[in-house]
């Protein structure tokens, strides 16, 4: 690595212990392009050590990162996180020496590539809760990040928000399934029937007052933080809107599986299952994706693949939901190769590579970055659940209800809008909204990817 590349942003005098015992001082660190025969490669977090004569690869740091390393026959196989080996190394003089073309000269920013991504796959959550995933070392299989000064595009988009009102000291649950019930006084929340259900499920039920979402913050604020991260993904790929169940689905399989408040330096899977989640399986959400298709449902001379359109993961099978774009219906499949910067341009309705846009702009009044945002209880007195479609136009208090009346029906002749029927069993929001019987609970706990199977099961 040239000392002249190295990025200054990064310097770090780690001491670093040789094998002889020997102490040597680093300068800095950076990250490393290879060319291996499966590709390009990155390896963070590279230290430049200017006394050494040869480029040292820890085992240990390239386990930590993903990698696995067999060992056999004089001969050292090395795989990358995705299982796909990347170089058989022979021993000579009882080292390995690994001889991999240096795609560029220097060492480069880390968050010019990984941290990007990752911030993508999380579904555009928080860029300062990523970086505590990792330090806290909460999941397994996720590589080191780094905070950035530039914005994202779609958070920009997808997330802009008022100032934030004083806050007010708001109930948590201290043990598993110990629950409380807030919800408003509509009459599905109000019969005797329900009360009865509660008294014998153990929760505790309470009423805020009319028209008063305020008194409900925690679930208004995650509400809020669902809908726009949602909002995020399908903006990125340009998805239409008809597949916001898939996209708040995903989040709320991706929100079990980073950090929250609730439980102190765990995820919510490992505070109920007791096993840290692995992050080696995501990725971005609306991506153009290629499927096996089996051989059995193939000739000889027919496609390997089917093409769509990536909608998240399953809950009842180790697979990934895809929109195939033939048959415009969502298929299951584990064999899946994805192209994480392309999505489908439904206009021309064909494959294009879309950049992903950062802003450089860090003193812009928006971020993407709301000082732990998305994990903050809202007490905003004009704060409004983001399923409600009428909102004020301004601070004057002025309501403009006339005019999101007629909105629908114009953007509609201007064919901005399509109106389709959504069938009542895909009415995914009933599961917040109302009281529901046993089994219609389940099926939506299913389409959403809850994990909860149910209260007296899981008792």
């Amino acid at each position: 690595m040239s000392q002249h590349k190295l990025d200054s942003s990064i310097k770090v005098p780690v001491p670093v212990r040789m094998g002889n015992g020997a102490m040597v001082k680093s300068t800095g660190k950076g990250t490393i392009i290879v060319q291996t025969k499966k590709g390009t490669k990155y390896i963070n977090d590279v230290l430049l050590v200017l006394d050494l004569n040869e480029s040292l690869l820890s085992v240990a740091q390239m386990v930590r990162n993903g990698y696995s390393l067999v060992f056999e026959n004089n001969y050292c196989t090395i795989m990358d996180p995705e299982k796909k080996e990347i170089a058989n190394v022979p021993m000579e003089n009882k080292s390995f020496a690994l001889k991999w073309d240096s795609a560029a000269e220097g060492a480069h920013a880390i968050h010019s590539n990984d941290t990007w991504l990752w911030h993508r796959r999380y579904g555009h959550f928080n860029m300062r809760a990523l970086c505590e995933l990792h330090k806290k070392n909460m999941v397994r299989d996720f590589p080191s990040i780094s905070l950035s000064n530039d914005l994202c595009e779609p958070c920009k988009l997808g997330k802009q928000h008022r100032l934030p009102f004083p806050k007010e000291e708001v109930w948590r649950a201290s043990e598993k399934l110990q629950l409380k019930l807030i919800s408003d006084r509509g009459k599905e929340y109000t019969s005797t029937e329900f009360d009865l259900f509660c008294e014998d499920e153990g929760i505790e039920h309470q009423l805020t007052v009319g028209y008063t979402p305020q008194q409900n913050g925690v679930s208004e604020r995650k509400n809020r933080t669902v809908m726009e991260m949602a909002r995020c993904m399908l903006m990125e790929k340009n998805l239409p809107k008809k597949f916001w169940a898939e996209a708040v689905r995903t989040i709320v399989y991706l929100l079990n599986r980073l950090l929250t408040k609730v439980v102190q330096d765990k995820t919510p899977v490992e505070a109920w299952f007791g096993r840290k989640p692995s992050a080696k399986h995501l990725r971005v959400f609306g991506s153009i994706c290629y499927a096996h298709i089996p051989a059995q449902k193939r000739s000889k001379l027919d496609a390997k693949a089917d093409r769509g359109i990536f909608l998240g993961y399953d809950s009842q099978a180790k697979g990934y939901q895809i929109f195939n774009l033939d048959t415009e219906k969502i298929m299951i499949s584990r064999d899946v190769e994805f192209n994480e910067d392309a999505s489908w341009n439904w206009d021309e309705e064909k494959v294009e590579k879309r950049n992903y846009v950062l802003v450089s702009n860090p003193n812009d009044v928006v971020s993407d970055e709301p000082s732990n945002e998305d994990d903050e209880e809202a007490n905003n007195d004009n704060h409004t659940p983001p399923f409600t479609p009428m909102q004020p136009n301004d601070d004057s208090g002025e309501s403009s209800n006339s005019q999101n009346a007629t909105g629908p029906r114009e953007a509609q002749q201007h064919k901005e809008v399509k109106l389709v029927h959504c069938p009542s069993e895909y009415q995914l929001a009933d599961i917040l909204t109302k009281a529901l019987p046993k089994g219609r609970f389940e099926f939506l706990r299913l389409k959403l990817g809850m994990m909860a199977k149910s209260l007296k099961e899981e008792c």
